[in-house]
């Protein structure tokens, strides 16, 4: 019996460390998207460690601006919080933060913005803060006193989806933009029922209250939050009734349910709540802006270790007075588990959101509180328009003085682009470039070829400045009716692209053109349009011009020529070919063997033995006369 007990007593204890096991595996599981965060000191020129063992990047990302620091850095416990970046009208009224290579998803971002009277002024700065494209920050002179000294923390989940962040600040009048620190880190995509709500909103932060306890999370204490969000105190949000009833309460215990995806609340939120003592309700009156839809999550654990039963506490959460559900913690997941619930509030018309636990059994409960104002993403220029619009920027090194950054056309409170007029497109579904006026700017640059992707541009004025090279060979768009590129020092031809538009207005004089001038684009003129090619002195082929060569039009040779010139080479290579081939012909099959040819060494050889013989004979008859000649001169 004993033996037996013992096994059995071990294999219990042996289940018991496996399911622990499981357990710490489970709590330990790494956070998927912790990979991709960027922390930036803005105005900072070394990585910096906060006390809480956060690196911070040095500066950068930025499209403009200069660097400073606070008038006095002693009164900031973190280095990011020291130094900022500002951006002067000299650099644009708009400049931005864009930080690249970004997986597409949802991400939390958080800014802290100081003044401090960094520059002697006094005189806090009125801009805006766009994410995206979409405003979602407005900051107004003068702040008050302790915001502009101390600073503030502000946050939000948006979604990134062409791989790059766009944070962007406008100036308002000439006040230059500040921030102080930047942080982006990649969430759970399907964080904070992003599924029912949809991706086309920003989060921004209104209230993220932990009730019971004081300021906590990553900037803050040492207390983990794996998306980085900071939970303030509740207490100023309550009402004056409430404050004087509340109880708070807390537990050191371990909360189930919590750090799960796809929101990763942390265990800290519900080891605190507050109840209402004596029988009252919990009040909460949060700040909002009106004519926005706010999204409410409330947060909840029963710690109150005297509830142990479904049916012991019980209340219902009133917001803006309508009673929009009845709570029994128990009952949803018993005794210290982690609840939650969210509820999205429509059409609101003032500027205080009140929410309202009223008992039924027992005392109300909450643990926490977040309010997110559920900001509709402003409409985009269209990718194609964009990638013509920054190719553009380069081409023409428009100056920064003109705060070409970010979205060429959104948000849509903002002023586009300087020089640049933007409209929906068709389908209301993007942003599309109606017409570009940057005549007189000093341009020097020269025309890139992606402005053909700017497909809706009605009239692009580029007059007076001092752009080189050749029109780009797709110019003259179906939408293009108003084209100016005088005073310029454009070169080559024009191109027959521009025959294919709706030009009602051409001006190309006072440039470098030459060439032949299609007969369509002069015909504008002709049929009540408008055009002007004075000054260029190589144009040629309409009336008013010199005529030109035969053979040459557009700068170069004509295709007349070009064909007449093809005709004379092979009427040239075919004569020699001929003429190689008679030679061919003629020529023996010996023609390149260096040796005598056959009829000729027989001949040789014939004169050879004839004039050997020939002197044989020579020399018997002179023999036979000497022989004969004696006798005849013998004495008689």
């Amino acid at each position: 019996m004993f033996s037996l007990f013992s096994s059995s007593l071990f294999f219990a204890f042996l289940l018991l460390l496996l399911l622990l096991s499981a357990s710490v595996s489970a709590a330990a599981a790494p956070y998927p998207y912790g990979n991709v965060s960027f922390h930036i000191d803005c105005g900072g020129h070394a990585p910096a460690v906060d006390s809480f063992n956060t690196t911070w990047l040095p500066d950068r990302f930025f499209t403009g601006g200069a660097a400073a620091v606070v008038s006095e850095p002693l009164h900031f416990r973190q280095p990011q919080e020291k130094t900022l970046r500002y951006f002067p009208l000299s650099a644009g009224k708009k400049n931005c933060y864009v930080i690249p290579g970004l997986p597409p998803g949802r991400y939390y971002l958080r800014t802290f913005t100081v003044y401090d009277n960094y520059d002697g002024k006094s005189h806090s700065p009125s801009f805006d803060a766009s994410v995206e494209g979409t405003l979602v920050f407005s900051w107004r002179s003068p702040w008050a006193p302790g915001l502009a000294r101390d600073g503030a923390y502000s946050d939000l989940f948006a979604f990134v989806r062409d791989g790059e962040a766009d944070v962007c600040f406008y100036s308002i009048a000439t006040d230059p933009p500040v921030v102080g620190s930047l942080s982006l880190v990649q969430v759970d995509p399907l964080s904070y029922d992003s599924a029912s709500i949809g991706s086309n909103f920003i989060l921004v932060n209104y209230g993220r209250l932990d009730c019971g306890s004081g300021q906590w999370g990553p900037g803050f204490s040492d207390d983990d939050d794996y998306f980085g969000r900071s939970w303030q105190s509740d207490y100023n949000s309550r009402t004056a009734n409430t404050r004087k009833i509340i109880d708070a309460i807390s537990t050191a215990s371990s909360i189930t349910g919590t750090n799960q995806q796809p929101n990763y609340f942390p265990l800290k939120l519900y080891q605190t709540a507050v109840t209402a003592g004596q029988m009252g309700a919990l009040e909460y009156e949060l700040d909002v802006d009106a004519k926005l839809d706010y999204l409410l999550w409330f947060h909840f654990a029963e710690i109150d270790p005297g509830v142990n039963k479904a049916g012991q506490r019980v209340f219902d959460v009133l917001v803006n007075g309508a009673n929009a559900t009845r709570i029994d913690i128990y009952k949803e997941v018993g005794r210290f588990a982690a609840f939650d619930w969210h509820y999205t509030v429509k059409n609101l018309s003032s500027t205080v959101l009140n929410v309202k636990l009223v008992p039924v059994v027992g005392a109300p409960l909450l643990s926490g509180i977040e309010n997110y104002a559920l900001v509709p993403a402003d409409l985009a220029t269209d990718p194609q328009q964009v990638i013509a619009m920054r190719s553009l920027k380069e081409s023409l090194r428009v100056p920064d003085r003109m705060g070409w950054n970010g979205d060429p056309c959104a948000p849509t409170n903002w002023d586009a682009w300087e020089g640049v007029t933007c409209h929906t497109n068709k389908d209301k579904t993007a942003l599309v470039i109606y017409q570009i006026d940057l005549g007189s700017q000093g341009l020097k640059g020269f025309i890139s070829e992606q402005i053909v992707l700017l497909s809706n541009l009605v009239s692009l004025n580029l007059s007076s400045n001092s752009l080189g090279g050749s029109l780009p060979s797709g110019l003259g768009q179906k939408s293009l009716v108003r084209l100016d590129l005088s005073n310029n020092q454009l070169v080559g031809s024009i191109p027959d692209s521009l025959a294919a538009s709706n030009l009602q207005l051409v001006l190309l004089n006072g440039n470098q053109l030459e060439g032949r001038v299609p007969e369509e684009v002069y015909s504008i003129g002709v049929h009540g349009g408008e055009i002007d090619l004075y000054g260029n002195k190589g144009l040629c082929g309409v009336p008013s011009l010199p005529a030109c060569p035969l053979f040459w039009e557009h700068g170069g040779l004509s295709t007349g020529g070009k064909i007449a010139i093809a005709i004379s080479c092979l009427v040239v290579l075919s004569v020699l070919l001929l003429v190689v081939y008679i030679c061919c012909i003629r020529r023996g099959r010996h023609d390149y063997d260096f040796a005598l040819p056959h009829e000729l060494m027989a001949l040789s050889a014939k004169r050879n033995r004839y004039q050997r013989q020939k002197s044989l004979m020579v020399l018997e008859m002179e023999s036979q006369h000497a022989k004969i000649l004696p006798s005849n001169l013998s004495p008689r």
